[in-house]
């Protein structure tokens, strides 16, 4: 099965499936994908993003391969979904996307061994890794190169484990134009050391997503694109790229300190 989170025509809120005929079920009742508001299908309270763990992204970069898997997080303001229209942050001269194989935690967990991480995935998705370069090459813990809102397209469904093969491929295009390709059976660190190496240290909620890194291939995203990310078993994410919005001069209020 691969559920969907999605607000139907009356407003609702959903979780269904996504058929293999591109029809979302709920209730008896079915939706064209178009037809209605395609959330994220989790929500997370956090995205803990691998990097660099792919080899030839780490040669693109000029980067060495680390010894141990190299994490970051996002937090819930960076969470998009399928169909969104993302707006690059203002004033950044390079903006990259990154296909990565999103695994979801199933439940909360802390301290799972390798032989036993099954026992704890709900399911795979596609994420899109959105990354300020201009700030994340001046800062080391990259919070304004990777945390800036909407910076994480994730979706469209939670694939069940059996659905998805062992050396499912990955494929990102921009435009149609095929950007990055490969398989998540070239991961430097694999899912279960992945899972293994981080509840270590950090408890993972039911919800949360472990984003796997993005293999080579990245490029600048410019106003007008559209972004698509295939997984096998999994789906097709998509979202569209515009330009900076200008800031009116104007605060949201809901944010300013009580006077």
């Amino acid at each position: 099965m691969r559920k969907v989170r999605f607000r139907d025509p009356a407003g609702s809120v959903r979780t269904g499936e996504w058929t293999d005929d591109d029809e979302i079920r709920f209730g008896g009742e079915q939706f064209d994908p178009s037809e209605v508001d395609v959330l994220p299908p989790t929500e997370p309270s956090k995205i803990v993003c691998v990097g660099l763990n792919y080899s030839a992204h780490a040669e693109e970069t000029d980067s060495e391969v680390p010894e141990r898997p190299l994490l970051f997080l996002k937090g819930p303001n960076t969470l998009a979904g399928h169909g969104d229209t993302i707006s690059l942050p203002e004033g950044k001269e390079r903006v990259d996307h990154e296909a990565e194989f999103g695994v979801v935690i199933g439940e909360q967990c802390r301290n799972v061994p390798e032989d036993r991480v099954e026992e704890v995935i709900a399911g795979y998705t596609c994420v899109n890794d959105l990354s300020n370069r201009d700030d994340q090459r001046k800062e080391q813990n990259w919070v304004r190169g990777k945390a800036f809102d909407n910076s994480a397209p994730v979706g469209p469904v939670v694939a069940d484990p059996e659905h998805v093969p062992d050396d499912a491929t990955i494929k990102l295009t921009v435009n149609g134009e095929e950007k990055q390709h490969s398989s998540i059976d070239d991961l430097i660190f694999s899912v279960p050391e992945l899972i293994s190496e981080i509840t270590k240290l950090i408890t993972l909620e039911r919800g949360d997503i472990i984003a796997t890194g993005t293999p080579s291939g990245i490029s600048p995203l410019s106003d007008g694109d559209t972004v698509a990310i295939e997984i096998e078993g999994v789906g097709r994410l998509e979202h569209d790229i515009v330009g900076p919005e200008e800031f009116s001069g104007d605060v949201d209020h809901r944010f300013m300190p009580n006077q």
